[in-house]
């Protein structure tokens, strides 16, 4: 079973208003000297897992910690991880690439900001081994981007893309956001439009939320800032189901939308000691997200990421100056720290069978096709589906929110997944596994 790398940039040059992730604008002078921090981060957890594969530990087996060697999937998220520079990506790849050993295929993904791009950046990070970019582009109305306090415009957007083609990149996803405040129907279905002239390779598109402590939440609870209609954005979501399926995207998650390489080709699932048959992704679905989805393992590097190994559920330090003292730190290199914890570590949870899963069914529940399998839930966990969850599911089914199908992909399974109904309910279905 191969393992996934999630890296956290948190420098932006701009904090939208709606944001609620770990990020930080006007702090890129410290880009080196996280960079630096990244590199022993990674060396840190890496020795500790030669170093624990070396002695037999209480609760480990020197194949269980061999299952963390190789890397199949690497995702540099933010903030704006466009903002580092191609050299500074090469360093961070060739700590990686020394710590673990990397599947010949690997998908080695960046997200940026159209307006944080050129030439030749591309053309270098695309020489280093970054196959994949996610643009944020949220929208093609100038309005909404102003909103939204995007630093580009659409015209941004095409010049990124086909500067990205250029530069020899063949996978890419756009990111778009809907059920904005204020925003119709016909702008959204303008945007999506404008989106699949662009032929990305993949498409994301999510719901606002307005959290708790951003400015756009602040401004709702005061009135300063329309709610949006949850009919409408409901609709929204709707009208891009029908869309993007007449225009070549398969649905394979509640939120994402990605292109087969030919017609009907899917990807085949060669990596999951699980599943060893043909499985309902197509060809561009996302590596990296796909190891969230069906509750896999993944390592997390820097400020505020979060990882989920060798049993352990973990988050590191917030705040970027907080992250490089305790990875720089020898105070911070606490005797018996294990695997995959490193100094950064503040937060970790020894995940239990029922932790486990709950998080199954949340994750795996978001894939539209795949679902979740009763051969795979058996095999991971000694247990059917049915035996954990029985209550649950008939009601669930009764309600018109799940549906038992007999898997077209996992030989001799049922499979349980969202109805279309479902996917716009889906936190009530969910609720039901916490």
């Amino acid at each position: 079973m191969n393992t996934s790398i999630y890296i956290h940039i948190p420098f932006c040059k701009h904090r939208c208003a709606y944001c609620d992730f770990n990020t930080y604008a006007g702090q890129e002078d410290s880009i080196p000297a996280y960079v630096d921090a990244l590199i022993r981060e990674i060396d840190f957890v890496a020795n500790q897992r030669i170093k624990e594969s070396a002695i037999q530990l209480p609760g480990y087996s020197t194949s269980q910690l061999s299952d963390y060697s190789t890397i199949h999937t690497v995702f540099f998220g933010g903030g704006t991880p466009s903002l580092l520079s191609a050299p500074q990506f090469d360093s961070i790849l060739r700590a990686l690439r020394s710590a673990f050993t990397f599947t010949a295929d690997a998908e080695i993904s960046i997200e940026a900001n159209p307006g944080t791009i050129s030439p030749e950046k591309l053309t270098a990070i695309r020489k280093s081994g970054i196959n994949r970019i996610s643009f944020g582009v949220q929208s093609a109305n100038t309005e909404e981007l102003r909103m939204l306090e995007r630093i580009h415009d659409f015209f941004t957007v095409i010049e990124a893309v086909s500067t990205a083609r250029k530069a020899g990149f063949d996978n890419l996803n756009l990111d778009l956001i809907y059920g904005l405040p204020e925003q119709t129907l016909a702008s959204w279905q303008t945007t999506l439009q404008r989106i699949v002239a662009l032929h990305p390779e993949h498409i994301s598109a999510y719901a606002l939320t307005l959290e708790h402590g951003t400015p756009f939440g602040r401004w709702s609870s005061k009135g300063l800032l329309p709610l949006p209609d949850p009919d409408l954005a409901a609709e929204m979501y709707e009208y891009a189901e029908e869309f993007l399926e007449a225009n070549g995207y398969v649905h394979y998650e509640i939120s994402n939308w990605a292109k087969n390489k030919d017609e009907g080709e899917t990807m085949k699932d060669e990596k999951n000691i699980h599943l060893s048959s043909f499985i309902p992704y197509p060809f561009f679905a996302c590596l990296h997200n796909l190891q969230y989805w069906r509750s896999l393992p993944y390592l997390a590097f820097g400020a505020g990421a979060h990882g989920y190994a060798n049993g352990y559920r973990y988050s590191n330090a917030l705040r970027i100056k907080t992250y490089i003292e305790r990875v720089s730190s020898s105070r911070f290199q606490v005797p018996g720290c294990e695997f995959p914890l490193s100094p950064a570590a503040v937060n970790q949870h020894k995940q239990s069978l029922k932790d486990d899963m709950s998080e199954y069914m949340l994750n795996n529940l978001r894939l539209t096709n795949a679902g979740a399998s009763e051969s795979d839930f058996r095999l991971r966990f000694g247990s059917g589906l049915l035996d954990v969850y029985p209550k649950e599911i008939e009601e669930l089914i009764h309600n018109g929110l799940l549906e038992k199908k007999t898997s077209e992909f996992f030989e001799n399974s049922e499979v349980y997944r969202l109805t279309k109904r479902g996917r716009l309910l889906g936190n009530q279905v969910f609720m039901r596994f916490v």
